[in-house]
């Protein structure tokens, strides 16, 4: 009897102790990892998004960037970290298309991550080298249309949103361009802007200094609606293509059995922050538009993204080793 109520006092005093360390969370720095470069287009809200975090919760949020394989090698870090808390990862829609354009994965994106939330989307912007005679959208579809295979697209890699969003608007406007993959959206850029290649679709965040500076010449819009960031550039749902949308979204998973309770106050932070003032100011410069979720919601949309991407891939007859 006493030997049974002993280890009934040890059971409660751990799951009390367990309990503790979980609302405790976090009681230490907490790593964001960013399966991108430095100061490209996810890095720049992952930014303002740590910061956040960091004012609110008392405790460092610490970005550290592991890029390379269209987020593979930092996804699969981030799915073998310590399913604590202190290991986040600021993913993209690469968690979605990756299963669908790779043989094999070390990791598997549904299985090895628990969704959090949804951050932010992004605009992807039908971008033009000043050398192309279009300033329209319907302009430049009767430009490249009578141009089959003469137009050269950029993208920052092979599988990236920015190379299948381009594949799946230039489909649907039945245009034949080449598609030129970079390593990474700084390279392309620079290519685009010196005419190497004529046309991309890059998120706006990462375009607007070009557009501005007169660099590069903004068709388009892929959003539901117009950017506030460029009021004066259509969708190309409204000029080409009616009924096109997508965007680059973004979001937040930890590793697979990542105490509930964590998972809930990260939730929360998040759903915070991105309501701030701060990071509404933040998120409106990068022409980004805030979103937020439930874990729930955020994983039934991973789902959905990764069936409507692999019809995509599917039909593109695109795979990579």
């Amino acid at each position: 009897m006493k030997k049974a109520l002993l280890a009934t006092t040890l059971a409660l005093l751990a799951l009390g102790g367990a309990a503790s360390a979980q609302a405790a969370w976090p009681d230490r720095p907490i790593t964001m990892v960013v399966p991108f470069p430095p100061g490209g287009p996810t890095d720049l809200v992952a930014r303002v998004l740590a910061k956040q975090l960091t004012d609110q919760l008392g405790q460092t949020v610490v970005v550290e960037n592991k890029g390379g394989a269209n987020g593979n090698i930092g996804m699969q870090y981030a799915a073998a970290a310590k399913p604590d808390g202190y290991t986040v990862l600021y993913n993209t829609s690469s968690i979605a298309l990756s299963p669908n354009l790779y043989r094999s994965l070390a990791f598997d994106p549904v299985k090895d991550f628990a969704p959090v939330s949804t951050t932010a989307v992004i605009p992807l912007v039908l971008l033009v080298h000043p050398s192309v005679p279009a300033d329209t959208a319907p302009a430049f579809v009767d430009y490249a249309r009578k141009r089959p295979g003469k137009l050269s697209y950029g993208s920052a890699g092979a599988g990236n949103v920015t190379h299948l969003g381009a594949l799946l608007l230039l489909r649907s406007l039945d245009i034949d361009a080449v598609h030129v993959p970079y390593r990474g959206s700084a390279p392309a850029m620079t290519d685009l802007v010196g005419g190497q290649v004529q046309v991309m679709t890059n998120t706006l965040n990462d375009s607007l200094g070009f557009i501005r500076e007169g660099k590069l010449r903004a068709l388009a819009v892929t959003s539901e609606t117009r950017s506030d960031q460029l009021p004066n550039v259509p969708t190309v749902a409204e000029t080409v293509a009616p009924g096109f949308g997508m965007g680059a979204w973004q979001g937040v998973v930890v590793p697979a059995g990542t105490p509930a309770p964590v998972i809930d106050k990260l939730n929360a932070e998040i759903l915070r922050a991105l309501k701030s003032p701060e990071m509404q100011k933040q998120l409106k410069v990068q022409g980004a538009q805030a979103l937020g979720s439930t874990p729930q919601e955020y994983a039934a949309y991973i789902k959905s993204e990764i069936a409507r991407w692999g019809e995509v891939v599917k039909a593109a007859n695109v795979k990579l080793d």
